[in-house]
């Protein structure tokens, strides 16, 4: 199994991006964090590394994505409760985030979502796995 897991994002403005995940409560290792690339703690050997377009440009060949335009990944985060679910998307849209879609509750799963500054989008949800159908 795999230890740990590291998303690539790009990013224009490493200041403002920052400020965005400050102002959802996430930190940053900063040890692994300079003008090029910051490291976002999002949870337990979880983490999205923040590059600036031109720094992550040198990690691939093919052209980076417009978020805004296109969606090549849709980054999920599960969280402890519905109300967390609220919360977390009412932090990300007063930092500037847009909402993606009104919020979908399917008894057992409440799920809801951004686009950070950069156009990537973020779903958050909390499900409790024991009520869910046996299989979807």
């Amino acid at each position: 199994m795999f230890r740990q897991i590291f998303i690539n994002l790009p990013i224009r403005d490493m200041a403002r991006s920052q400020a965005f995940f400050k102002a959802l409560g996430l930190t940053f290792n900063q040890r692994f964090t300079n003008d090029k690339g910051a490291c976002l703690e999002i949870g337990e050997n979880f983490f999205a590394m923040l590059l600036v377009e031109p720094f992550f440009q040198g990690f691939t060949k093919k052209p980076i994505s417009d978020a805004h335009k296109n969606t090549e990944v849709i980054l999920a985060l599960s969280v402890d409760s519905r109300a967390e679910v609220e919360a977390v998307i009412a932090k990300a849209v007063a930092a500037g985030a847009t909402r993606i879609e009104e919020p979908k509750d399917y008894g057992f799963m409440v799920q809801d979502g951004f686009a950070d500054l950069d156009g990537h989008q973020w779903e958050v949800f909390w499900m409790d796995e024991t009520a869910a159908p046996e299989q979807m």
